[in-house]
């Protein structure tokens, strides 16, 4: 399929799907007239590059992570830094929730003093 296409059927614009390309995230055949030619590979690729960015992992963690998952099976299939990795984002995370509920506490206690 064609860019526009994969485009479509991801919801990742042309434009981002160039920058996967050109950050080594995705590979695509090319046709003899030298269009990108995306597989189903690709699309389940861009699929999981949009899972890890929607947990919150930058571009520079899921290009860490991406070879862990290269393949049809839906779970993970373990590499050396898989543990690490996801163990840093379970953290970065948890410290965001913590930020957060600080937040809340701050807004709630606040809205309570203005009632």
């Amino acid at each position: 399929m064609k860019i526009g296409e994969l485009s479509r059927r991801t919801g990742v614009s042309v434009r981002m799907l160039r920058y996967y390309e050109a950050e080594g995230l995705l590979a695509p055949q090319r046709t003899g007239s030298g269009y990108r030619d995306y597989g189903p590979a690709e699309e389940e690729t861009v699929r999981r590059i949009k899972m890890l960015g929607a947990a919150g992992m930058t571009l520079e963690t899921i290009q860490q992570l991406l070879p862990c998952v290269r393949n049809n099976d839906p779970a993970f299939t373990p590499c050396n830094a898989l543990r690490r990795i996801l163990a840093q984002q379970v953290g970065l995370i948890d410290e965001r929730i913590e930020t957060l509920n600080r937040s809340r506490s701050i807004l709630a206690d606040f809205l309570a003093s203005v009632n």
